[in-house]
């Protein structure tokens, strides 16, 4: 049996995920959605490595999928237990050495996202919005349950390097959003491919899919992990 495990984005809960979960789980395959300890000044990216180790216990069969933040925490849980495939969607590409902290302006977020503001007629100096940024293709009810799933998110993560000496060895594939307004396509092609060293596949949509479409990312999932148990 496979068993997804579900890493949420920052500031977030397990509940990003509570869309995908139930159509893994008709698929026949185990899910685990972790809940990180984002609200905890304590808890940094080892923290956040230990909460996936623990939630996934003696699991084995592991497509391991990060949201966001996520992919910075994803790399060193394959460091440390057997993982088959992992899926970074939407996610940040750490190098070895950058923190999270560093790393918003050693890829040039904020200036890729400006251009990509501009470019679709919004105002890059208009105060951030979430809604704006990362709810606008959203279901309206769903977009209104998530403001009760927002946590504090803890800098602490944030202020220390990230602790690898290389990407893991394990099957890695990435998936952007093109409607992606927080962490643009053209931005995302660019870091990936100097980052990671191949091409990002891509769907519609914006920064949370498993929010807006997640029967879709359930398909890219899922030929993922075929294409691995394939080879």
């Amino acid at each position: 049996m496979t068993t997804y495990v579900l890493i949420p984005g920052a500031a977030s809960t397990s509940w990003y995920w509570h869309r995908v979960t139930p159509l893994l789980r008709e698929r026949g395959h185990d899910v685990v959605a972790v809940d990180l300890p984002c609200d905890d000044d304590r808890a940094g990216l080892a923290e956040y490595a230990d909460a996936v180790v623990d939630a996934v216990g003696g699991r084995t069969g592991l497509v391991l999928v990060a949201q966001s933040m996520g992919g910075f925490t994803a790399p060193m849980v394959c460091d440390r237990i057997p993982v088959d495939l992992l899926v970074l969607v939407a996610a940040m590409v750490p190098r070895p050495g950058e923190s999270p902290g560093d790393w918003w302006t050693a890829t040039g977020q904020e200036q890729a996202r400006r251009e990509n503001e501009e470019l679709e007629g919004r105002d890059p100096d208009a105060p951030f919005d979430p809604v704006t940024a990362f709810l606008h293709d959203v279901p309206p009810e769903v977009a209104a349950e998530s403001a009760h799933h927002v946590r504090e998110q803890s800098g602490t993560p944030f202020e220390k390097p990230w602790p690898l000496p290389a990407w893991p060895d394990v099957p890695t594939r990435f998936l952007l959003c093109r409607g992606d307004r927080f962490f643009p396509a053209a931005f995302q092609r660019r870091v990936v491919r100097e980052r990671l060293g191949f091409d990002p596949d891509e769907m519609g949509g914006g920064h949370l899919p498993a929010l807006a479409r997640p029967a879709e990312l359930v398909d890219r999932l899922e030929a993922y992990r075929i294409s691995i148990s394939d080879s």
